[in-house]
Parts: C-alpha cells; structure tokens; sequence
C-alpha cells in the first residue's frame, strides 16, 4: 500500500507530533513531511499561555509544567524553557527526547528515521503571534538572555544531532518564511496552500 510513498502535512502541535510519529517509525515511507507553523524547538511564550492558562506567566509556567503532574498536560511536553534548562531535560518527557538533546537507546533511529524524507518542509513567519519565538518553526530557539539564536547557529544543527544538517546539505531541508499569516489561519489560508504547500505535494 502506497509503495511510492505519502505526504506527511501536519499543522501547529500536530507538526511537532507528525515529526515525531516519523521519527519513531524506522521503515516508514513518508516522503515528504511539511510542518506547518509547529513549534518544532519548543514554545516559550506568554501570548498562547492565555488561550489555556490565562493566569500564567511564561516566567513561572515551569513550576507547573516541569513536574510529573505538568507533564500530563500537553503543551508541558514540548515547553522549552530557555532559563531553566536543567528541570527541561529532567521532567520533559517528549520534546528533548525526539530532539536528541538527551540521548535515549532510540537516539540513532530518530536520526535515520528523518533521513529517510525525500523533503522536510518547514514553513513559519513572523507574524504568527503564537509560536513563540515564531522561529521555533524552523527550530531557531531563544538562548538564557531570550536572544533568538536562528537554525543554523543552535547546536541541534551545527553537531547534526536529528540529521538537519545533512538534509540541507543534500537539498531535502527547505525553509520557508511567510509574512502575513496568524497562527490560526494557516491550515485555512488558501495562498499558503497555494504557494508552500501544493508545490511539494507530488
């Protein structure tokens, strides 16, 4: 069944996700996976905290969601703190894991897993107003000083650690950057469909 392959489209949370079901699929025959606005370094950010939390502060969000309790709640598990890192990589239970940056018995598998791809798509912009740093999408991340520190400067690149780098280098990494489109509208908004979706859907 589908022996040439499938598009992979996921959107928001359900990109991060969709990445991660490839990641644990080793012989899987996705070939190209676009991520639609999903906060593939982590979010960290005090505008999409008030859609479900309106009382907490991104600032403190970490006493709630770096706990066993938190860590039931979904956006815990991919809430990338950038000033407290050492409770990120101990209670964080999904995002640092598929990321690699802890290295489990599976690290090498969601390496080859994305490697696989034909294409990885990463499309976000900065008028998003969720995603935050907007650039997480690419996975660009804010440093300890909440300076956002781009792709190809972050570590998750530069040593390779789920195999970014060498689908650059091969031409199968493309990063797409489009102004003028909210977080909500992505999936809806028929000139994004138009220009960095159907393009890639072969």
């Amino acid at each position: 069944m589908h022996s040439d392959g499938i598009n992979l489209v996921g959107y928001s949370q359900g990109g991060l996700i969709a990445r991660a079901a490839i990641q644990t699929l080793p012989f899987h025959n996705v070939k190209t996976f676009i991520s639609l606005s999903s906060p593939q370094a982590g979010q960290f950010g005090a505008s999409f905290l008030r859609l479900i939390f309106p009382d907490l502060a991104a600032n403190n969000a970490y006493e709630l969601f770096y706990s066993n309790v938190g860590q039931h709640i979904s956006i815990a598990n991919y809430w990338n703190d950038p000033v407290e890192q050492d409770l990120y990589f101990k209670f964080s239970k999904f995002l640092p894991i598929i990321n690699n940056e802890v290295k489990t018995l599976n690290s090498t598998q969601y390496k080859n897993a994305l490697l696989r791809l034909n294409k990885m798509i990463l499309v976000g912009g900065p008028n998003d107003g969720v995603i935050t740093p907007w650039e997480s999408s690419h996975f660009g991340f804010f440093n300890q000083t909440l300076n956002t520190v781009p792709l190809h400067k972050r570590q998750i690149y530069m040593a390779d650690t789920i195999g970014l780098k060498t689908l650059e280098t091969n031409g199968k990494l493309i990063i797409v950057i489009k102004p003028f489109v909210h977080h909500l509208t992505w999936h809806t908004n028929q000139r994004v469909i138009r220009e960095v979706i159907l393009p890639y859907l072969d």
